[in-house]
């Protein structure tokens, strides 16, 4: 029997890539839409997948990349034209008659929130649901793991964990905890058509737990070390991160320490879904910190120790002057994910009020049986 193609967006990024090689290894034919060829997509044609090229706002070149296609994995870009990008697919997937659309949200999506991508989020979600004859599946996790583990070589080298959050928690999931939850919905439409999944880790953790968690991780004593936003804005901006996606996050550190991300966390969805438990935060960490850069190395000790010397005395974003060039829509009114009505009433369900998934009881039987 022929399997649906499948068609990723997003493909070269953190859960794209993921959703791609989880999707090949099942025989599954995969389009892999990026912006640019290079040496991640060659990578992910090397697996098997078909490369299309296209920017997402892109109508006519969106519309040729769904041609054949029968179901979706949707990663929008932090771009500030996003929408434009997903009304151009939600019209192109309707011409393309297509059964399926999984996308992928945010926990913190809702109507006011001041990030632009995070409204944008909440109108892609309603945009999709309202496509007519196509099955439509949320994924809406909230800090990915990753996040925390950025400024995982200062704690190989000096224990310090930099941490902006207060007193707050998170379950944060892996990149490929999320890709897989993704994978299985598309592998089976019927069975999570209307649903909205938040894969988590396995327990909420404070910054203590992570820390003792990254220090086992990295073989050595790990504090916390609380951070201003200025200092880590401006190590981002060296690092080399898009304004884009930093003119979002200041916006997530403050949601974060309201404590939105503890809100229904964990959840076992991620279970429920794959069938296997979610992986724990320092299994994450470990494979974080054998990755070349993270090693406890003079080289990298020394490019650590220069960047602690010159991240105070470089600039850091200019998010005024973005946010007057972008011109961009600001509410009149707006709220934090704990503020608003909307987001609370979509966010309080109880995990008692889930609808039943067939298999659902057996599958988490199963997976707890073989982590035993």
């Amino acid at each position: 029997m022929t399997r649906p193609r499948i068609i990723v967006t997003g493909a070269t990024g953190k859960t794209g890539s993921a959703v791609t090689t989880e999707l090949l290894k099942a025989g599954y034919p995969v389009r892999a839409l990026v912006h640019r060829e290079d040496g991640r997509s060659a990578q992910l044609k090397a697996q098997g997948a078909e490369i299309a090229v296209a920017d997402l706002s892109d109508v006519e070149r969106v519309a040729d990349a769904l041609k054949d296609v029968q179901r979706a994995y949707f990663c929008p870009p932090y771009d500030p034209y996003m929408i434009q990008g997903a009304v151009a697919f939600a019209v192109a997937a309707k011409e393309a008659r297509l059964e399926q659309i999984v996308g992928l949200s945010q926990w913190l999506a809702s109507p006011s929130h001041p990030s632009l991508s995070t409204r944008q989020n909440w109108l892609v979600d309603r945009l999709f649901s309202m496509t007519p004859g196509v099955a439509h599946t949320i994924v809406n996790p909230s800090f990915f793991a990753d996040t925390y583990l950025v400024t995982i070589g200062m704690a190989a080298h000096f224990g310090a964990f930099p941490w902006m959050y207060g007193n707050s928690r998170n379950a944060p999931p892996s990149n490929e905890d999320i890709a897989r939850v993704a994978a299985a919905v598309l592998m089976d439409p019927a069975r999570h058509a209307g649903q909205s999944y938040r894969p988590s880790g396995p327990a909420l953790l404070s910054a203590e737990d992570m820390a003792k968690a990254i220090g086992r991780a990295v073989g050595r004593s790990v504090r916390v070390v609380p951070t201003p936003v200025w200092l880590f804005m401006k190590t981002a901006r060296m690092g080399g991160m898009p304004i884009e996606l930093m003119s979002n996050l200041r916006y997530y550190i403050e949601d974060h320490g309201r404590g939105a991300f503890e809100v229904g966390a964990p959840t076992t969805d991620v279970l429920d879904v794959t069938g296997r438990p979610p992986e724990d935060f320092e299994t994450i960490a470990r494979r974080y910190a054998a990755l070349p850069g993270n090693q406890r190395t003079f080289s990298n000790w020394l490019s650590t120790v220069a960047q602690l010397l010159i991240t105070p005395l470089s600039p850091g974003f200019n998010f005024d002057r973005y946010d007057r060039e972008l011109r961009r829509p600001f509410p009149s009114e707006p709220q934090f994910t704990r503020e608003s009505k909307v987001w609370q009433r979509k966010h309080t369900i109880t995990e008692a009020a889930k609808p039943a998934m067939p298999g659902r009881d057996s599958a988490r039987a199963a997976a707890i049986s073989r982590a035993q």
